[in-house]
């Protein structure tokens, strides 16, 4: 039996479509905020939030009012989590390690880690407040070391969500800007006369904010394409259609656009799985997005063997991927291509988006083939340095650079070298000859 789909979404193609209109709207919202700046962002708050104060940044007095206002029950939460995250976001830290290693006598090679020096991180939170992603932008970049980070986050119900803004104050933002969508994210980088430009982009958020921060790379450095969430259920009979459908609805209701995929060597659980999924969008209180996600970007592959499953998921590489088989630990060896896996059905998406302690800003649209997610590293540059300590060193690695420069017809490459076997080395190089 060949690799069969019960339930198919949009075509590549359609989505593509989709992404074309998003293209070309980001891209006129960012030339109009480069060319006018504070104005251009107040008028698109104004359009898309209905949101225009005096001034977007939050002062100390506004931060403390709106923490005022978060129960203490909340607040309590919100710690729990903060310290999941920093737990796991140290101990990344401490695993990277400057070095400093003699390659040859008198030859010193060593690289160090230095800390982004200012970070733009969004926090979306216009149709769902996503608290939980300022401690995965805001905090990680702090115990990297990020001397400035500034936070913005749009109104929710016409005024900053105090949850939302009490995790980013807490979490360690050293500025807070009530600002959405593409009017934020290119204020951050392009900056404006009331904010100054970040050096790097962070958080992730709609289509529209991802396609901004696709277009700004360049300009700034980004965390990673993180565009709208997806989810991936890789099963077997060893779990049941209500714990599928649960996990699946559990993502789709992020936006409209969310894929959700079930993979499974199971007919009994691919067909148990849609049967249950239209019994809980009956009852699920986001269901008018989950349930258009699930039929525009809802998928259930039926594979004959875990080979196959495993070969499918790499090559869809989702966001999340859950997996919930005989040999979960398997999957872990063998997935080479996904943002983040969920392995057991005692664990899943939500306890990573929330709580558990790793990065919920992962690749999407198969940029899990060629990077992971946000992490403590990515607010690190690896800098190389190089010493030569004595004369020897110098007119012995020269003589090599000598050569190797004329190997490529670099002759004034090959000058910097032989002027250093010249007056370290004691050797008359003539002008443009090779070091012999």
């Amino acid at each position: 039996m060949a690799i069969q789909h019960l339930k198919t979404g949009k075509s590549t193609a359609a989505r593509n479509e989709d992404d074309v209109g998003v293209r070309a709207s980001v891209e006129r919202a960012l030339a109009e905020i480069e060319a006018r700046g504070d104005e251009a962002v107040r008028e698109m708050a104004q359009r898309f939030d209905g949101y225009a104060p005096d001034s977007f940044r939050l002062s100390d007095a506004d931060i403390t009012a709106l923490i005022a206002r978060v129960s203490p029950r909340d607040l309590d939460d919100i710690r729990f989590a903060q310290d999941q995250v920093r737990h796991f976001a140290e101990a990344q830290r401490a695993s990277m390690k400057d070095i400093e290693i003699e390659t040859l006598p008198g030859v010193v090679l060593g690289h160090r880690n230095i800390p982004v020096q200012s970070v733009g991180c969004y926090v979306p939170g216009g149709k769902f407040p996503m608290v939980a992603s300022a401690h995965m932008s805001v905090l990680t970049a702090a115990v990297a070391g990020v001397p400035r980070i500034i936070a913005a986050t749009p109104p929710f119900k016409g005024e900053p969500n105090p949850a939302v803004i009490a995790a980013i104050h807490m979490a360690g933002a050293h500025e807070i800007y009530v600002l959405g969508g593409i009017q934020a994210v290119g204020a951050m980088a392009l900056g404006t006369a009331t904010i100054t430009p970040v050096h790097m982009l962070v958080g992730p958020g709609n289509a529209f904010v991802a396609e901004a921060k696709r277009q700004l790379y360049g300009r700034v450095g980004i965390d990673l394409f993180a565009g709208p969430t997806e989810t991936m259920v890789i099963a077997d009979d060893t779990v049941d259609a209500e714990l599928v459908a649960t996990d699946l609805l559990g993502q789709a209701e992020h936006g409209y656009n969310s894929p959700a995929c079930l993979i499974t060597v199971s007919r009994k659980l691919a067909e148990g799985t849609l049967a249950e999924i239209d019994r809980l969008l009956q009852i699920l209180p986001t269901a008018e997005t989950a349930s258009v996600s699930w039929r525009d970007y809802g998928d259930v592959i039926l594979c004959d063997t875990h080979t196959e499953m495993l070969e499918v998921a790499n090559d869809m590489a989702y966001e999340h991927v859950q997996v919930m088989t005989d040999r979960d630990d398997w999957y872990l060896d063998k997935m080479h291509s996904y943002g983040a896996l969920f392995l057991g059905a005692r664990t899943n998406v939500a306890n990573g988006d929330k709580v558990i302690g790793t990065n919920h800003t992962l690749p999407t649209k198969k940029a899990g083939r060629y990077t992971g997610g946000l992490w403590v590293g990515k607010f690190l540059k690896t800098h190389s340095y190089q010493r030569v300590t004595t004369d020897d060193a110098a007119a012995h690695i020269g003589a090599y650079g000598s050569r190797l420069c004329l190997l490529e017809g670099f002759v004034g490459h090959a000058e910097q070298c032989n002027i250093r076997v010249r007056r370290y080395g004691g050797r008359n190089i003539p002008y443009g000859g090779a070091a012999e």
